[in-house]
């Protein structure tokens, strides 16, 4: 080291350790998650194993818990009662999707890796995708919790449609299109029935 700092070896050698740590943990989490996988077959293996499980439980934590949320939303205007039922929502959803993907196949046949892995990633991306749109009635205020709960499914849908561009090919304009068609159709449902 000289006077002004460090110099350019050791920056350079900071920078090698830092970064093979940093490539040591994704190899780990990639592993953990997809288990023993070719590297030539590592992208193939990481949307089959990966992102098609996630993102179906990502959709379904989003869009299948938008009516009994809303629907308790409109019907109590009780940020207590709206929240619990949302967490109840999303802890069921991605209990139920979890069950669901991990029992599908095996993943044998279909190379889609194993069943307890995908079924953790679905479970979890359900309860992820189901939950961020409940904690905004955490808030006392029911207006406040609304907007920023709306706001926030926004977001999750566009992540939804982010994700199937991305890793699947569909064009943004109409993954964009399916997604909130279909969120706006749960989320009419929840507002009809939350009107009743």
């Amino acid at each position: 080291m000289n006077e002004n700092g460090p110099d350019s070896t050791e920056v350079t050698h900071r920078d090698e350790r830092h970064r093979s740590w940093w490539v040591r943990f994704e190899l780990w989490v990639m592993s953990l998650l997809m288990g023993e996988v070719a590297s030539e077959d590592e992208m193939h293996a990481f949307i089959l194993r990966v992102v098609q499980p996630g993102l179906g439980g990502l959709m379904d934590g989003s869009v299948s818990t938008l009516a009994p949320l809303f629907a308790t939303a409109i019907a109590t205007q009780n940020p207590h009662t709206t929240f619990v039922v949302g967490v109840a929502a999303a802890v069921g959803a991605g209990i139920s999707m979890g069950f669901s993907e991990g029992l599908s196949d095996s993943g044998e046949l279909t190379g889609r890796g194993h069943p307890f892995r995908r079924g953790v990633i679905t479970g979890v991306a359900t309860f992820v995708g189901g939950i961020l749109h409940t904690l905004p009635f955490l808030l006392e205020r029911y207006d406040l919790g609304m907007t920023i709960a709306i706001a926030i499914v926004i977001v999750e849908l566009w992540v939804i449609a982010w994700i199937r561009n991305r890793y699947f090919g569909t064009p943004m304009g109409r993954s964009v299109f399916h997604v909130v068609f279909g969120g706006a159709l749960v989320f009419a449902a929840g507002v009809i029935f939350g009107s009743a």
